[in-house]
């Protein structure tokens, strides 16, 4: 079975490591960020878990927070697309 790759958006922020995604720093608190928000270069935009380590992801670029592909808690694959910033 062929599976084409999904498209990514061009402005698609992607995972740099295999994990599990979280959207909030701990259980219950707020979201980093959510559709709408404007961004800053360097900005965490979520934690990715690797071996019982958590990995804030910063922002690459400053923009708007236009999609958002993943859910708390998503273990993710290298390079699955996160987010997008316009």
């Amino acid at each position: 079975a062929t599976s084409a790759p999904e498209a990514v958006p061009g402005r698609a922020v992607t995972a740099p490591m295999v994990g599990t995604v979280y959207v909030a720093s701990e259980p219950g608190s707020p979201p980093f960020v959510k559709v709408g928000d404007t961004v800053s270069e360097g900005q965490v935009l979520l934690i990715i878990e690797a071996m019982k380590v958590m990995n804030p992801l910063a922002s690459p670029r400053a923009g708007t927070i236009k999609q958002i592909m993943i859910t708390d808690g998503q273990p993710v694959e290298y390079g699955e697309p996160l987010l997008v910033i316009e």
